[in-house]
């Protein structure tokens, strides 16, 4: 048998058939379709016999399917309530696969939720009874390990770390209010400094590595500039590492996690990103102690890992 794992993102939707040992046997990445959350059933439908097919696997052959979105879930998670960067509201997503396919077990979580889960077997928290994960892509989302669980918030309603308020009066957020964490802690924001970065220098090392095409600066067109030595993606960057190292304190001084693991595509910036963040957030932190601050071990594959596990690893979860 075989699990079936979806991390839907509001870029892409990443998918993977998963064997019992937590391990993809087979994965996808296409871009996520924003017509509708029907559209998006639709192209998870296609997906699933896509990769049945080239494992040589029939749907009989699944034992569950788990789904992974970067929002709130309903307590009984069945039901998306919020998901501002897919534009899905009160969406009954787990009732749309289901109907797709009847007698299979169907799991919704949050996808942070999913991916610390997925660290917890194996990966950056293995072993580890208090740990911390922060995704760090279109938005910011936060998985929390407590007592060597999954915690899914005190009500059932999980952990939204991406909407804490870091910047009093800040950034309006797609969640309707001003200064949350993501707004200046997910990818996007080094995407809108970037171009901005851009335009008003299009001589600059940051329009030239983009091709002088505005729409093609992302984060890692900021990053790559940064690492070059270029003065003014550097300042773009250091603001970003200091913006993320404070809201890391911040929550460091409700929690003290054990460890703190970073996903997303900024994650992989590597020791460019770490060992900065290291040093601020010693100098931010309540605590006079150095918190273990590491690489997500399972990558961009741990939303689609801990989806596809959900079901199994139900005792897990606090």
């Amino acid at each position: 048998m075989i699990h079936v794992g979806f991390d839907i993102g509001g870029t892409n939707i990443k998918a993977g058939l998963v064997n019992d040992q937590g391990k993809i046997q087979v994965k996808r990445n296409v871009p996520f379709p924003r017509e509708s959350y029907h559209a998006c059933v639709r192209v998870m439908d296609e997906l699933i016999k896509d990769m049945l097919n080239e494992a040589g696997l029939k749907t009989s052959d699944i034992a569950d399917i788990g789904v992974a979105v970067p929002g709130a879930i309903d307590p009984t998670c069945s039901v998306v309530l919020d998901a501002y960067n897919l534009g899905f509201h009160d969406v009954p997503l787990k009732e749309a696969v289901s109907q797709l396919y009847p007698g299979i077990p169907v799991s919704l979580a949050n996808d942070a939720n999913a991916a610390a889960l997925a660290e917890l077997y194996g990966g950056a928290f293995d072993g580890k009874k208090t740990a911390l994960l922060l995704t760090l892509g279109t938005g910011v989302g936060g998985g929390l390990i407590l007592d060597g669980k999954m915690f899914n918030g005190g009500r059932g309603n999980g952990v939204e770390i991406g909407h804490m308020t870091l910047v009093y009066g800040g950034l309006e957020c797609t969640c309707g209010n001003r200064g949350c964490f993501e707004t200046v802690c997910a990818a996007t924001w080094l995407v809108k400094q970037g171009k901005k970065e851009a335009r008003l220098h299009p001589e600059g090392a940051v329009a030239r590595k983009a091709g002088g095409k505005i729409d093609r600066v992302n984060a890692k067109t900021v990053i790559d500039c940064a690492k070059a030595g270029d003065t003014a993606a550097l300042a773009i960057f250091n603001e970003y590492v200091d913006y993320l190292a404070q809201g890391i304190a911040s929550i460091a001084a409700i929690l003290d996690p054990e460890v703190v693991a970073l996903g997303g595509g900024v994650s992989l910036a590597g020791d460019f990103l770490y060992e900065p963040l290291r040093k601020k957030v010693k100098e931010k932190v309540f605590f006079r102690c150095e918190y273990d601050i590491v690489p997500a071990v399972m990558g961009n594959d741990a939303g689609t890992i801990g989806a596809a596990m959900l079901r199994s690893s139900a005792s897990h979860t606090a």
